[in-house]
Formats: structure tokens, sequence, C-alpha cells
């Protein structure tokens, strides 16, 4: 089971793309209606397209609406602001001296590209509670992997 966090920004992305799926969804409808009354619907592909189309839509649309309902904003920084918390953006020294940074948001957040990572997923949870200048040891697939927190900020 996934934590319900989130953060404010994410909370407004995961509404805008509800919003967004349903104003797709009334275009591929028609889409699907003017292909089905093309004739053998078998064979026409612009229909079978639309159909699976919509299926997909349906789905996300389902697990959004299912999923918003369940989840708490977190939109304050926490009391201490030397410690990480969650929505802390996190840069961390390696063992060899090169530095990577990560955002600790929620499960529906995750996007690598930007550095956000889960707060369940066992770099986070090893990180929670820790501060600057703290050794965090983490259990990956290759054996353990020790860090070094350089910088704790809550700045997006």
């Amino acid at each position: 089971m996934s934590s319900t966090y989130i953060t404010q920004q994410g909370m407004f992305l995961l509404n805008q793309e509800l919003s967004e799926r349903w104003l797709r969804r009334r275009e591929v409808v028609k889409a699907l209606a003017a292909a089905a009354a093309e004739g053998d619907r078998s064979e026409n592909a612009e229909y079978i397209y639309r159909k699976k189309e919509l299926r997909e839509l349906d789905r996300r649309i389902r697990y959004l609406q299912k999923r918003l309902p369940d989840l708490q904003v977190v939109d304050r920084k926490p009391d201490d602001a030397n410690r990480i918390f969650f929505a802390a953006r996190v840069t961390l020294e390696l063992q060899d001296g090169s530095q990577v940074s990560y955002r600790i948001v929620g499960p529906d957040e995750i996007d690598h590209a930007k550095g956000n990572i889960s707060v369940d997923s066992p770099l986070a949870r090893g990180l929670l509670g820790k501060q600057v200048d703290d050794e965090v040891r983490v259990k990956v697939p290759e054996g353990m992997c020790v860090y070094y927190i350089a910088k704790v900020s809550y700045e997006e």
C-alpha cells in the first residue's frame, strides 16, 4: 500500500490531468462514433484503435477519481527545517565525492528526471528524520550504499 501524502503542486497536477483526460475522452467518443458509423467494425482500424484508447482513458480516470479523495496535501514546512521530512530536497554526497539531489514526494509524483523519489522508497525511508552531516546506509541489490547528507532544503 503506497502512502497517501502529496505536495500541493502534485495535487494540482493530478487534478489538471483528470480535467484533461475528461476533455480528451469527449474527443475520443466523437471519433469512435464516427468510426462506428463507417460500417464493418471488425476490420475498421480506426474503430478498434479508438475503443482501446477509450478503455485506457477510462481506466486512468477511474484511478484518479478513486485516488484523489484519499490524498493528504502536505503544504507546510516542518518546524525543524534542518531535518529531512516529506517534500525535502536533499543533496547527498556519495563515497566517490560526487553529489546527487533528490526531492522526497508522494508515490503519485515520482519523476526520476526531476530527482523526485517516493517517500516509500528505501532511500527516502533511510533519509527521513536525518540532518546535514549524517551518514545514511541504504541496502540496495548490489549491497550496502553509504551516503552523506550535504544539504537539506524545502524550496521547490
